[in-house]
């Protein structure tokens, strides 16, 4: 069964290290902050100036005037600190973020990634993400597997225009945990009750499978 956009959060959430600076993207990734360890301490950035970003509010929590970089309401941990995005963007691009989690349109097993343009598409744009895919040097993204009409999006060659080049290693679907290396997709793991010919079937780009896959724990 396919997982649910929390489960996805989930999931990565378990890749996060104590101390690790983190910053996550608009889309499922925003959801990462409400599923952190609780025996580890990270701070997350939000490239609109923002760090030591908490989870989503509860109704009461709410205030309109503390937004992540998708407009979306957020608490403040304690020890956080308000900048300007000028300073936000200095440490992404100076290399001091520690993972980096996006969404996207398209990977493709040379660590290629297009998240910002469907030609002939109204999209938001592409925000702060060239500068997080060039800063960054521990990325997950995060999409589903395959698009509503059941196209794969895990590709030999993206088609859309790229975001970045040859710079995202690992991939976290809805369906399976992939690992990209020597230009190929090597899965990892497999959401529960999916099965590696689904994940095969699904999946454009060359995939590698080394012996039993297991499916992703939950805790």
């Amino acid at each position: 069964m396919a997982l649910s956009r929390d489960q996805i959060a989930q999931r990565v959430a378990q890749e996060l290290q104590d101390g690790f600076y983190v910053n996550l993207g608009i889309g499922i990734p925003t959801l990462v902050a409400n599923f952190i360890p609780k025996d580890i301490e990270v701070m997350l950035q939000s490239e609109n100036g923002l760090l030591g970003m908490g989870a989503f509010p509860t109704e009461d929590e709410v205030d309109a005037d503390l937004i992540n970089a998708g407009k979306q309401t957020v608490t403040m941990a304690a020890g956080a600190s308000i900048f300007d995005s000028a300073e936000s963007f200095a440490m992404i691009r100076g290399g001091h973020v520690d993972l980096t989690v996006l969404g996207a349109f398209e990977v493709d097993v040379n660590g290629n990634i297009a998240s910002y343009m469907i030609p002939g598409k109204l999209i938001k744009g592409m925000g702060g993400a060239m500068d997080l895919v060039a800063g960054a040097d521990n990325i997950i993204v995060t999409m589903t597997h395959a698009s509503k009409h059941g196209e794969s999006k895990l590709l030999s060659n993206c088609t859309l225009p790229l975001t970045g080049k040859g710079c995202i290693k690992k991939v976290l679907t809805d369906l399976a945990f992939i690992e990209i290396k020597a230009g190929q997709f090597h899965l990892l793991e497999r959401a529960p009750g999916v099965s590696v010919a689904e994940i095969i079937e699904l999946t454009q780009g060359e995939l590698v499978i080394e012996g039993d896959i297991p499916e992703m724990k939950f805790s």
